[in-house]
């Protein structure tokens, strides 16, 4: 068994390797490694390719700790000072993964011994790896997913669906406007209709939100484009199939809509004695939800998360490590 390093230095381990969206196979081998030095039982799960999940237990776990491996481009190197710790990773979400890890080999030590670890890969890119996971046999009552909620426990959380918007038109001498058709205009209209769109709201949800964070289209400036783009995120307090409603409603023919991703929003446990908030941001609690009861909590704020800024504080981390394993210990005394 290897000699155990601190919060700090595995964290660092962590963030020292690329490991974004896709590229997820060199930090799986490092944290089975790790596991497996330290006593767990390690199993990988593949999704595709070199990309696996890992399940890590000692006895039948009743609680699982679980957060995913990738991150969001680009990679941003590891740096820190006294008080802070940056670069990608550092709230999302391998802060969270390093106090797990931490929380669980503390966990183990005072005797509770029915801890298992749920890793999984592809979370900033569509969540095969939670659609996959959730496929995997198991006994569990409890799960605590790790994200940035700046250590509280999140009541509830939107759901989320990113769509493909593809408009499609007809090209022509940009001169003769009339021989053609602008898939381009066809695209601009229905994201003004959208944004002057009135969308459901939930009194303990709040409103329904999107964004528009990519679009393309037509091939240079002289020509009628017949062909235009979008890629949009919504962030949901119903469910996808009321959403869907609202948006196909009266959609034009020559635009359609590609559901890349979904997730339903969730309300989620608590617990007395825990800083209680809701979240903005989906995760991949809807998407295990045959892992027990869920809880969500972790060290960082989701405002640091996927910027060139991403941190967590340092005292954070030891913080969580606690939390974790104060709500652990809560759960397994009451079960």
């Amino acid at each position: 068994m290897r000699q155990r390093v601190d919060i700090y230095t595995l964290l660092k381990k962590l963030m020292e390797i690329d490991s974004t969206s896709g590229k997820e196979d060199h930090v799986v081998d490092f944290i089975a490694g790790y596991l497996k030095d330290s006593g767990f039982e390690v199993m990988l799960q593949n999704v595709n390719g070199k990309r696996n999940n890992i399940f890590a237990k000692k006895d039948e776990p009743v609680i699982v700790f679980s957060t995913h491996m990738d991150t969001v481009n680009p990679y941003i190197p590891y740096s820190e000072d006294t008080d802070y710790i940056y670069g990608r990773g550092a709230c999302d979400a391998k802060g969270s993964l390093s106090v797990q890890i931490k929380a669980a080999e503390k966990l183990v030590e005072k005797g509770f011994g029915k801890i298992g670890l749920l890793f999984v890969v592809g979370e900033e890119a569509g969540s095969d790896g939670a659609k996959k996971a959730n496929n995997i046999r198991n006994k569990c009552k409890y799960l605590i997913n790790g994200e940035p909620t700046e250590n509280k426990l999140i009541s509830g959380s939107k759901g989320a669906i990113r769509i493909r918007i593809v408009a499609h038109g007809k090209a022509a001498h940009s001169a003769y406007p009339e021989q053609g058709d602008s898939a381009i205009f066809k695209l601009i209209h229905l994201l003004n209709r959208w944004e002057e769109q009135a969308y459901p709201e939930d009194k303990i949800l709040g409103k329904t939100t999107w964004n528009t964070g990519l679009i393309s289209g037509g091939v240079q400036a002289n020509v009628i484009p017949a062909h235009a783009e979008a890629e949009v995120m919504f962030r949901t307090v119903v469910s996808f199939e009321k959403m869907k409603y609202i948006l196909e409603k009266d959609l034009p023919a020559d635009i359609s809509l590609e559901y890349i991703y979904q997730a339903d929003p969730v309300i989620l446990n608590t617990a007395d004695g825990f800083e209680k908030d809701i979240a903005a941001f989906a995760t991949d609690v809807p998407l295990l939800n045959k892992w027990g009861k869920p809880f969500l909590m972790g060290p960082g704020s989701i405002l640091d998360a996927h910027t060139d800024h991403e941190k967590v504080k340092k005292s954070d981390l030891e913080k969580a490590v606690n939390l974790y394993c104060d709500l652990t210990e809560m759960l397994l005394k009451n079960k």
